[in-house]
């Protein structure tokens, strides 16, 4: 019997690999990307702890320790870029998070196919946009020579600029991520909601219940799962806003609005060429994301919500 048990389990494995070959043999491609431009990369964190120069190599560069990090932590600068980019974080996960959840609820409540379909490929088209055009087409709408200020200057009012405000350019990012990637985050959405079973808003509409009760009761707790799936991954990219959009408005704002650790990374990395100064923001960026995750999923799971592993 033991020596049945043994054998059990690598004709199990074999059975399994046999079965899912063709799809092993399709994520290989994904998979060997994702080690080459991601997993190796992180072997380069190394120089965070070195006076790295990149005319000796990180085999010759000498160790400093933690004084790049004793260096970061003194430096305001990076605190001001740390509070930007939570700043931010937090006014998108209010004001941009829900827009896809009720961009799907509505989408999905429209009955007429094609209508559907037309929608759709409208609000999915911004997301293939580059950042260069977005900016571009809020400068032409919201700028100094804008659409919106030559028309309040005819009327006899004083033309706006909201492309150079900075007291407004959290509002302006947030409308430009709003519009460029909401509709493409309904994707998601979508296809939790066709998951829902039909029969329980047959049910819920014999038993009396408007559209306002069954998409409380019903759609809502249906979307659970994802919303908190998806939330738990925002927060983990909390400190990771994006860098083209922030690089291209910085100028027009100011640092002290616009600057973000991915652009203070680039400025103080790529620019002056303190590499390991850099590499150890990018370092503690990844660890604060890290814990952010773990803290997140824990809190799904007290909530009875698998989060992204479960818990063991």
């Amino acid at each position: 019997m033991a020596g049945r048990g043994a054998h059990a389990q690598p004709n199990s494995l074999r059975a399994r690999f046999r079965r899912d070959r063709a799809l092993l043999l399709m994520t290989a491609p994904a998979i060997g990307l994702l080690v080459v431009f991601y997993y190796v990369p992180i072997l380069g964190s190394v120089i965070a702890f070195q006076d790295y120069s990149p005319y000796v190599g990180i085999k010759d560069s000498p160790w400093v320790g933690l004084a790049n990090f004793q260096w970061l932590l003194l430096d305001e600068g990076f605190w001001d870029a740390v509070l930007n980019t939570l700043s931010i974080t937090t006014f998108q996960l209010v004001f941009y998070f829900p827009v896809p959840i009720m961009l799907a609820i509505l989408l999905d409540s429209i009955m007429h196919p094609k209508l559907r379909l037309f929608i759709q490929s409208v609000v999915y088209m911004p997301h293939f946009f580059s950042w260069v055009l977005v900016v571009t087409l809020f400068q032409q709408m919201i700028g100094g020579a804008g659409l919106l200020s030559q028309l309040l200057r005819q009327h006899g009012y004083e033309g706006i600029d909201l492309m150079t405000n900075p007291d407004t350019f959290i509002l302006l990012v947030t409308a430009e991520t709003i519009w460029k990637d909401a509709g493409w985050g309904t994707i998601v959405f979508l296809a939790a909601l066709a998951a829902i079973d039909q029969n329980l808003y047959e049910a819920a509409a014999v038993d009396g219940a408007n559209r306002w009760r069954r998409m409380w009761h019903i759609t809502l707790p249906g979307l659970r799962p994802v919303i908190i799936l998806l939330l738990i991954l925002r927060l983990g990219d909390a400190l990771n806003v994006g860098f083209e959009q922030f690089f291209l408005q910085r100028d027009a704002v100011g640092r002290e609005a616009a600057e973000v650790l991915d652009t203070f990374i680039y400025w103080r990395t790529l620019l002056t060429g303190e590499w390991s100064y850099g590499a150890a923001a990018g370092l503690v960026k990844g660890i604060v994301g890290l814990i952010l995750i773990v803290i997140a999923n824990k809190i799904a799971h007290r909530f009875g919500e698998q989060g992204i592993y479960q818990k063991h």
